[in-house]
């Protein structure tokens, strides 16, 4: 059977340990996670958790019905058609050109975000593929640190 990547959001009661239950269920099965961002939903007493995986539809059909039966979990959604968006921090050196970086950060939804005394830092959020082409087409400008933020994600 062929893997393939799959987003998974996960709405639970903000309470301590649930991250590591569902972190111990991934790690414990031996599936591999790509990418978690966690935040709180506003004005509640939950969080979103997106984790980002691969595996055959069996398996995340598993991972599916063994996260429904952590106690804490309120909903499971294996997404199928979904806005997804993951956010980069760069970090280039000020003798780089500050316009051609802020060219092709506006092509990915980014801008300069900060500039200090030997470094200017840019921000992209785009679709996680656009990312990665983001960063290989940023190597000309020698970007000395580069953060990624993680996938998030909402059915349409």
């Amino acid at each position: 059977m062929e893997n393939e990547r799959r987003v998974v959001s996960v709405i639970v009661v903000n309470e301590a340990s649930v991250l590591s239950r569902i972190t111990d269920l991934f790690s414990g099965r031996g599936y591999n996670i790509e990418s978690l961002t966690v935040a709180p939903i506003p004005e509640s007493k939950y969080s979103r958790l997106t984790i980002v995986t691969a595996g055959s539809v069996r398996v995340i059909e598993q991972i599916t019905k063994q996260l429904h039966k952590l106690i804490p979990i309120l909903r499971v959604y294996d997404h199928v058609d979904f806005v997804e968006k993951e956010m980069a921090l760069i970090k280039f050196p000020l003798a780089e050109s500050i316009t051609d970086i802020d060219i092709l950060c506006q092509a990915y939804n980014g801008k300069i975000v900060n500039v200090g005394e030997d470094m200017i830092v840019a921000m992209v959020a785009d679709e996680p593929r656009r990312i990665d082409n983001f960063l290989k087409a940023i190597k000309r400008f020698n970007p000395k640190e580069i953060v990624r933020g993680g996938a998030v994600a909402l059915e349409r």
